[in-house]
């Protein structure tokens, strides 16, 4: 995030000192025309004490000049213009970055807005699907006791057909043990749902420990690649969604134990006594 605001302060200055050279344009165009003008002005005070071919030839002159005006003004113009459109190209590449940040921002805000583990997972889906574009897809996470993957939350398939996967087996399972993203070389192909065969593979990392994957199987029809902002909110899933999954479980877990250990005490307390 820190290199992103570092890009947008650079591309501000850029903007900076495009105004300026705008501004330096207007003011040579300005003492230009005063020159000329001045010249003109010059002229024609001779001409009022000229005879009619000495008036012809200082016409001419006077028209000679207002010609190189107009052709310093158009050079002027074509120059200014030029800077113009690759202004307005830069200012629509920053919007649109600024829009991707604050997209970042907001589903980064929201995966910890909250400690409750079911709705941090449909927090999660919901990036997914609205931000990255996914049809299909599973959040999987390691199951403590059998250490398999197993489907958390789903989009577009039943949790029932991602069944187990064992750490280290296919693309999903070699994610899960190296920690390193996979992405298929064609996203255009899509073929029968295969559990086993992603298109694309986030690792859940808490530092350098996997607590699980999102796996996606099928984009949405309108979207047929990837972005910057795309790869941005991978990262940010790697991270911060790994993040607060593991907080809102060992959360919930803990609210649970504390249920039943306060159930026990209370039924303890309204024992009968002999």
């Amino acid at each position: 995030m820190v290199e992103k605001e570092t890009s947008y302060l650079n591309k501000a200055e850029e903007f900076i000192q495009m105004f300026k050279k705008g501004e330096e344009f207007t003011k040579d165009i300005l003492r230009e025309n005063e020159k000329l003008r001045f010249r003109v002005a010059q002229l024609e005070e001779t001409v009022e004490r000229s005879g009619d071919e000495a008036r012809t030839k200082l016409y001419d002159e006077r028209i000679r000049l207002l010609e190189l005006e107009l052709n310093s003004l158009k050079d002027k113009f074509i120059e200014v213009e030029e800077e113009n459109k690759d202004f307005a190209s830069k200012y629509l590449g920053v919007e649109e970055e600024n829009n991707n940040l604050a997209n970042l921002y907001v589903a980064s805000y929201q995966l910890h807005s909250t400690l409750d583990f079911s709705e941090v997972l449909r927090i999660v889906v919901e990036i997914v699907i609205n931000l990255i574009g996914a049809e299909q897809f599973a959040v999987m996470l390691i199951d403590d006791k059998t250490n398999d993957l197993i489907a958390v939350a789903t989009e577009g398939i039943h949790a029932s057909e991602t069944l187990r996967i064992k750490i280290g087996e296919g693309i999903i399972g070699r994610v899960t043990k190296e920690g390193e993203s996979y992405f298929a070389e064609d996203l255009s192909v899509m073929h029968d749902f295969n559990a086993f065969e992603p298109i694309v593979c986030i690792p859940l990392k808490i530092k350098e420990h996997v607590i699980g994957v999102i796996s996606i199987y099928k984009l949405l029809t309108q979207k047929s690649g990837f972005t910057n902002v795309d790869y941005e909110l991978f990262n940010l899933l790697a991270g911060h969604a790994a993040t607060a999954i593991f907080s809102s479980r060992l959360y919930t877990q803990s609210e649970r134990k504390l249920t039943t250990i306060q159930g026990f005490l209370d039924l303890l307390k309204d024992k009968p006594k002999r």
